[in-house]
């Protein structure tokens, strides 16, 4: 079968952006125009097959990828902790103290200075922090560089590994827009949340991080899926936000008091109903404060409301 690929910049010639990787034929071709805009490519993926997983990791010939979250970013080679040999079979018993020193030293050498020992403790703190919180991947590696940039400029110097570690994890979840609250942050790094918030203003001012700030609609989806609700739900809790934020009826409000109160409202319209200690519990606000917020929300938006 021949092998097509999109490619992403323009012709030269006409513009277009609609151009194609043929790799039978090692060209990239507008499909507009018909203009062959280069020649003898070449295919950066592998030159052998595998039909299972088993295949393709017995053909693979390079390691892991390389990542921030690890302090030598997974470069650096690694003994197993199996007495095992290439072949799989065991080593001699007179060898293996002598592979246990090697290990030792493997060890030692991949922590060879004071700044690779900084990196390797808050990354690990970074990581055990992201696990609690359930982040995923691409949070992880934001929050590691923005960790090595705080270390490479300085800004590390009298304040608390674990501090910046979290100030640098909460950074990361607004960049990548999977927002997490600072009390969040703060209960699974067991430090105070006002040290965390001043560490996350340093930072971010030193490193000139420019976050927008988070809106109560980046909220729903966390919410809705942790209280089982339907989409119908989350959109319709989605809708009233936004209905509530071109009537600015969400500035000086908190984002996950506003979010929890539509949720609340929505699932009341939907036949969903969850309870407002439910709610509370899950957005990490108080009954009262869903009370209040409601109540603004139904009289300002003309929406009745059977409780």
């Amino acid at each position: 079968m021949e092998k097509r690929v999109e490619y992403t910049e323009n012709c030269p010639e006409c513009r277009s952006n609609s151009l194609t990787k043929d790799y039978e034929r090692a060209e990239i071709v507008c499909n507009q125009c018909g203009l062959v805009i280069d020649e003898k490519i070449m295919d950066p993926g592998p030159e052998w097959r595998a039909f299972d997983y088993e295949q393709r990791v017995k053909r693979s010939r390079v390691g892991a990828p390389m990542t921030y979250t690890i302090h030598d970013k997974g470069l650096s080679t690694v003994i197993d902790w199996r007495n095992k040999d290439s072949y799989g079979k065991d080593i001699a018993p007179r060898k293996r103290a002598q592979l246990y020193r090697l290990r030792k030293w493997q060890q030692r050498i991949r922590v060879s200075n004071a700044t690779e020992r900084n990196l390797a403790f808050a990354l690990t703190e970074l990581d055990r922090v992201a696990s609690r919180l359930g982040l995923p991947r691409n949070v992880r590696e934001t929050a590691a560089v923005v960790y090595r940039k705080a270390v490479e400029m300085g800004l590390i110097r009298g304040r608390s590994i674990e501090g910046v570690a979290a100030a640098s994890l909460y950074a990361a979840c607004r960049q990548c827009k999977v927002p997490r609250t600072l009390d969040e942050i703060a209960d699974s790094a067991k430090l105070n949340r006002k040290e965390i918030g001043r560490t996350y203003r340093f930072i971010s001012r030193e490193l000139t991080i420019t976050l927008k700030p988070t809106t109560p609609v980046d909220y729903v989806p966390r919410f809705s899926s942790e209280l089982n609700l339907s989409g119908e739900v989350q959109s319709k809790a989605i809708e009233i936000l936004r209905k509530a934020i071109d009537q600015e009826l969400t500035s000086g409000r908190g984002p996950t008091g506003i979010a929890a109160a539509a949720i609340y409202i929505a699932s009341v319209l939907l036949g969903e109903r969850r309870t407002q200690r439910e709610v509370a519990d899950i957005a990490g606000v108080t009954e009262v404060t869903i009370r209040n917020r409601y109540k603004e929300l139904a009289e300002r938006l003309d929406m009745e409301i059977t409780i």
